[in-house]
């Protein structure tokens, strides 16, 4: 077999249009897809060239690629902000708990019912205009 029989032709820079460019880019910096991503999903042959493009194309500064933060998917910011949700959650049982504790140890009551204060306050104002003659 004659090896020159079998190649496969490279993708060259040239196969891309610009179209194709600036939706590759807009899918990276909406936070679709990462570079790599980028390469799987459409076959790419390097990411040095998506990051070319993002250079030329993006609307953001990628030339200081490697101090960037990586921007987060809706997806990993819903797991992070579920996760501090739990935990702040928790937290806050914790300190009801300790709350409650102080109260029948002490034998006092910490716990201040602000709404019901805070409810009470506004019907006295509210009666108050209401006696209020005017002039």
């Amino acid at each position: 077999m004659n090896k020159g029989q079998f190649r496969i032709a490279k993708r060259t820079q040239k196969d891309y249009t610009l179209a194709f460019k600036m939706q590759v880019v807009d899918e990276i910096e909406k936070g679709e897809l990462s570079q790599h991503g980028a390469v799987r999903k459409y076959g790419i042959q390097a990411r040095s060239t998506v990051l070319t493009w993002l250079r030329k194309h993006g609307r953001l500064d990628w030339y200081k690629n490697s101090s960037m933060p990586k921007k987060s998917t809706p997806d990993k910011k819903i797991k992070e902000l579920e996760k501090q949700l739990q935990r702040l959650q928790a937290q806050n049982e914790i300190l009801n708990m300790a709350i409650d504790i102080a109260d029948q140890t002490l034998k006092t009551s910490i716990r201040k019912k602000y709404l019901s204060l805070l409810s009470e306050k506004a019907n006295d104002q509210q009666a108050q205009k209401e006696d209020t003659p005017l002039d």
